[in-house]
């Protein structure tokens, strides 16, 4: 039979596939002789039988009774004894850290009779039994019962008044017990369940369920956790931190996740037990001040960190607790971390001799690159500040306050930017911090459910700003010397400092794109890291980086940033302006002279362009593609013609036009007269184009023109228009490869036959996915995209990341049959995939020569190209 629990001692830190990363972690702890509490681990397979099938698997009840029988013996009492009670905590576990996502249950076995035995273990501590009975019925209640956790809130404010929950007695905690089952019994029919086994059975499946609650899935799709790998279960034996002032619980990183900076990073909190401390709903203590609470317990913390970095050789995140002076270890993590931290964390472990290069440039991605590219806040700027809090996650964010996540949604969906302000968030609250440009809370740590969250999503977030008074039901919050931001207002908050401003701050480039733009030598630490990173990234990666310029500036930027050579230059985009009326006219002409004039007027203008782009490439290969506009787009508008006409003011010329627009209209542009086809029915269009191009190329030294056809379908099609080019570079003297653009399903399943004419293939990506998928991207991302993705259809646009099993398979048809015809063939992408990560991924693994991209995505399409390099380099020696 399949096993599907695991004791904490036969697991390591390599099966996070089978129990999760909290379960492998914990397995790995204990394998180092760290002090973890004893349990057991349920595995991820058993939740995809659970979520496939409905119901448990077969055996797993009888394996989960024989672990705890023997964690009850190591333990020395029973779960839930009346007189002596073992407690347990129940807590979801996935390969990929999901924070806040999923559901944990603590105290698991108290009720009437064992929360006196409880208090007896306690030495008498009646307070602390009654706290932790109160923890676990609002906890089970609205995790496992799906009771409105708003509820179990609301008595317990309205119980504590302005008090603190550690004000509270242990009659005040009884009568709140008393309160909480009363809510429990309204609310479902039934008491709170008394028996230990069946509240652990039933928390179990929650956390199981927890896995397609709307705000896990909501998460998994914005970070592109696939969504088949189910959660594993930790059960563990509970250990308190809230015996009273000798105990507490923390979260500890081994060095800092905001900047990276080496030190002692974290929050302690007296009294409480862990939940209390992500969720923020007290402030923190730095954990600096445990050494003044608890010293021995310190330096323990102090070493037992610094033997999980070694052992990690990475940033570590901790979860610990303190019972009346013991230490122990609850969880560990390699630890999120913001973008700017990434990169200098991955240099310093390089420079301590844990990693290497290789390994450093493994530890960033293209998406944390991207983040360290964006604006920060004008130093010199005017600014009115107005509070500060903890630079939780870094950025400059602009926007309107808003109190509530649904509003945040809202208004965002009407293209605002807004700032979510709240009293501290919870994982209810992810949709609106996705859709927030910051979150700014007044409540919390470092270590909050907020600025975690936030570090993963490289949002910018300010914690902890305890100077605001958050008053989410009137939508308002009143700062220090009184002033008051309603709903609506604009505010600014800067994640590198904490500071909270009002109004809108100026934003100026980062230090990162000056770096890129070449203005200075690298001087911070973060600059240097992303150069010594760079530099080594573009020494093991064997993609070409180009780009897609369409100018002499997008060109000299795009070199500036490392392009290797442009990969798409669009001509028709040189045609908008003041020049669309010559194109206009070329679509219109009737007669040879009129269409020769226009030609005539486009050519050396055309010349001119060319000319400005080969010298900013100085040498590099330029790739062209010949005019493919929507005819459309230079067609007067069939509405407004007709409207003038009817009103009888149109002139002699506005009939014609009329009569050739209504000749040449298209129902559905995307597939109509466009690309190589308004090149063969236009006599003399591609001609003038190559014709300007070997001109142009004549006059600059070291020009590398690349001639590339759009829209071939045919063979044939590309015959004809080579044929003629051929003939006018050598008129010219002047060398250029001349190849095509598979962008038509038909042409990357017939790309043998294309080979034979094509020098090279640049896969157009943007019109594949449509004309692979059948529909037109401007018509349905605002449309139906959201549903798909609410169905799991798409796990992510396919406009945003290449569809593999659809369009990928049309790509690696087309290289495999186009390499076969002609070996030599130089292979290439140039739709906007060619920037996404995940995308660059797969142009490497399907053996592309390069992959064109827009200039600001250079260093991210080089980055993920080592990236890609060094992947399969590591799968090669396995």
């Amino acid at each position: 039979m399949a096993k599907y629990v695991y004791d904490f001692t036969e697991g390591n830190r390599n099966l996070k596939d089978l129990l999760g990363g909290k379960g492998a972690n914990l397995a790995e702890m204990t394998n180092l002789g760290l002090p973890v509490p004893p349990g057991f681990t349920i595995t991820a397979d058993a939740c995809r039988h659970y979520l496939a099938e409905g119901s448990l698997p077969d055996g797993l009840e009888q394996e989960v009774a024989g672990h705890l029988a023997a964690l009850e013996s190591t333990m020395g009492r029973k779960l839930g004894q009346a007189d002596d009670p073992l407690l347990v905590s129940v807590r979801s576990g996935a390969k990929f850290s999901m924070p806040g996502m999923m559901e944990t249950v603590l105290n698991i076995g108290l009720n009437d009779e064992s929360v006196h035995g409880l208090a007896k273990q306690a030495g008498g501590n009646d307070r602390f039994a009654w706290d932790s009975y109160r923890r676990l019925i609002q906890m089970f209640g609205k995790t496992v019962l799906d009771i409105d956790g708003d509820l179990f809130e609301g008595a317990l404010d309205r119980l504590k008044g302005r008090r603190q929950d550690t004000d509270l007695d242990a009659g005040e905690l009884q009568q709140l017990v008393e309160t909480y089952k009363g809510i429990v019994r309204e609310q479902t029919g039934a008491d709170f369940p008394a028996d230990p086994r069946e509240q652990m059975r039933l928390a179990v499946m929650a956390v199981f369920d927890s896995w397609n609650a709307p705000r896990a899935i909501l998460y998994r799709r914005q970070e592109r956790i696939p969504a088949d790998l189910g959660t594993a279960v930790n059960i563990m034996a509970m250990v308190f931190g809230n015996y009273g002032d000798d105990s507490g619980t923390g979260v500890a990183f081994t060095r800092d996740p905001g900047s990276g900076q080496q030190g002692i990073y974290g929050d302690y909190l007296q009294n409480a037990q862990g939940e209390d401390v992500v969720a923020g709903i007290r402030n923190t203590i730095p954990l600096q001040d445990l050494e003044r609470i608890d010293p021995s317990s310190y330096r323990e913390l102090l070493a037992i960190m610094e033997t999980l970095e070694n052992h990690y050789r990475d940033l570590c995140d901790i979860e610990f607790t303190i019972e009346r002076g013991k230490l122990w270890m609850l969880q560990t993590r390699v630890g999120k971390r913001t973008a700017a931290a990434a990169f200098r964390i991955a240099t310093q472990l390089v420079d301590q001799g844990l990693i290497t290069m290789d390994e450093a440039v493994t530890r960033v991605t293209g998406d944390q690159l991207a983040q360290l590219m964006f604006p920060r806040f004008d130093g010199g700027a005017e600014k009115k500040k107005i509070a500060k809090g903890m630079n939780a996650s870094p950025g400059a964010a602009v926007g309107k306050a808003v109190f509530s996540s649904e509003r945040a949604v809202e208004l965002a969906e009407q293209g605002e930017d807004v700032i979510l302000v709240r009293r501290e968030t919870n994982p209810d609250d992810l949709a609106g911090m996705i859709a927030a440009r910051g979150i700014l809370t007044s409540r919390g740590g470092k270590t909050s459910h907020a600025a975690v969250v936030a570090r993963g999503m490289g949002k910018t977030c300010v914690c902890g700003a305890e100077e605001l008074e958050v008053l989410p039901a009137e939508r308002r919050f009143v700062a220090p010397g009184g002033v008051e931001v309603s709903e609506g207002e604009v505010i600014s908050i800067d994640g590198r400092t904490g500071e909270v401003f009002l109004g809108e701050v100026p934003v100026v480039p980062s230090a990162v794109v000056e770096y890129f733009e070449g203005a200075a030598e690298p001087a911070d630490d973060l600059v240097k890291a992303v150069d010594r990173i760079m530099r080594h990234a573009d020494g093991v990666r064997r993609l070409g980086v180009r780009a897609n310029a369409d100018t002499p500036d997008d060109a000299a930027r795009a070199r500036r940033f490392g392009a290797q050579g442009i990969g798409l230059c669009r001509t028709e985009h040189m045609f908008l302006g003041e020049r669309r009326q010559l194109v206009e006219d070329l679509v219109l002409a009737t007669t040879d002279e009129e269409r020769q004039a226009a030609l005539d007027a486009l050519e050396p203008l055309q010349k001119s362009d060319f000319i400005g782009i080969f010298q900013a490439m100085d040498g590099v290969p330029v790739t062209i593609r010949l005019i493919d506009p929507p005819l459309h787009e230079f067609l007067p508008d069939l509405v407004e013609l007709s409207i003038k006409a009817a009103t009888q003011e149109a002139t002699g010329k506005d009939r014609r036009l009329l009569s050739a627009v209504k000749r040449l209209h298209e129902q559905n542009p995307m597939l109509g007269l466009r690309g190589v086809r308004l090149g063969l029915v236009i006599p003399g269009l591609f001609a003038m184009q190559v014709k300007a191009i070997a001109q142009a190329a004549a006059e600059v030294p070291g020009a590398r023109p690349e001639i590339m056809i759009p829209l071939v379908a045919a063979v044939q099609e590309l015959e004809s228009v080579r044929e003629e080019a051929v003939k006018i570079l050598a008129e010219a003297g002047v060398e250029a490869l001349i190849g095509t653009m598979i962008e038509v399903p038909r042409a990357a399943l017939t790309a043998g036959q294309i080979a034979e004419a094509a020098e090279f293939f640049s896969f157009g990506t943007n019109d594949l996915t449509q004309m692979a998928w059948g529909f037109s991207r401007d018509d349905v991302e605002s449309s139906f995209f959201h549903r798909y993705l609410d169905l799991g259809i798409f796990g992510v646009s396919p406009f945003e990341s290449i569809d593999r099993e659809g369009v990928g398979r049309l790509i690696e048809i087309a290289v495999a049959e186009g390499r076969a015809a002609r070996p030599d063939l130089h292979l290439g992408i140039c739709g906007e995939h060619g920037g996404d990560p995940d995308s660059v991924h797969f142009c490497h693994d399907v053996g592309l020569d390069y992959v064109s991209c827009s200039p600001f995505r250079i260093p991210v399409a080089r980055l993920e190209a080592g990236r890609a390099a060094l992947a399969d380099n590591e799968s090669d020696t396995r």
